[in-house]
């Protein structure tokens, strides 16, 4: 059991957080988020340090929010957040769920991963024969923040927005399945959406607004 002292030192959060992700776009938007309460989040890049990264190997968003916060919080010796998030469409059963980031089972930059993520997704709803109106759709994310030291995590959350798969994709803002996830009673595509409109509704922006919360509390 982590020793009681270590976990009351840990609780004290620093000015600065590192955000375990290699992903620019998420990294502004919790960055902008976070800078509201006067904590700078900085990415692994800028570390100067190669930390190989762990095997996210988790059956939920939860379980690979902490893998990768505690992980890279050892391998760092930083206070660490990590998020897990992904698409949950109940045409197939939640799928792509954890694997989001690689349901097309392909490597590459996110400029060949992605169109062939949404590729797969949209021809799976197409083969099936699943109705547009029956494509509802949620992108989830669950954020945990570790420190070195301590078995728990910190803090933990999780946020989603609902909406539901369309095509052709719309809109040249985000990124992932942001051109194919319309908001019904907004008419548009999280893609369609500018940057601060985006993270005021997002499941990413909703976690890390949840996340503060969390964070005054420590």
């Amino acid at each position: 059991m982590t020793d009681l002292i270590t976990i009351i030192a840990a609780m004290s959060v620093p000015d600065s957080i590192v955000f375990a992700t290699g992903n620019p776009h998420k990294l502004d938007e919790v960055s902008a988020i976070l800078a509201e309460i006067g904590v700078t989040v900085i990415g692994l890049d800028t570390l100067g340090v190669d930390v190989p990264e762990p095997v996210e190997d988790g059956d939920t968003f939860e379980a690979n929010a902490i893998l990768k916060a505690r992980y890279y919080a050892e391998a760092t010796g930083r206070t660490v957040l990590a998020d897990d998030s992904g698409l949950e469409v109940d045409a197939i059963a939640g799928e792509p769920g954890v694997i989001s980031a690689r349901y097309a089972g392909i490597d590459g930059p996110r400029s060949v991963v992605d169109p062939a993520n949404n590729a797969k997704l949209i021809g799976k709803l197409n083969d099936l024969g699943v109705a547009p109106e029956q494509r509802t759709a949620r992108f989830v994310c669950t954020m945990a923040l570790c420190a070195p030291g301590v078995d728990e995590p910190l803090a933990l959350t999780r946020g989603f927005v609902e909406g539901r798969i369309v095509d052709p994709p719309r809109g040249s803002n985000g990124f992932g399945y942001d051109p194919h996830f319309e908001l019904p009673h907004r008419g548009v595509t999280t893609a369609e959406l500018p940057p601060a409109e985006k993270n005021a509704i997002s499941h990413r922006g909703e976690a890390t607004r949840a996340m503060v919360e969390k964070l005054k509390e420590l």
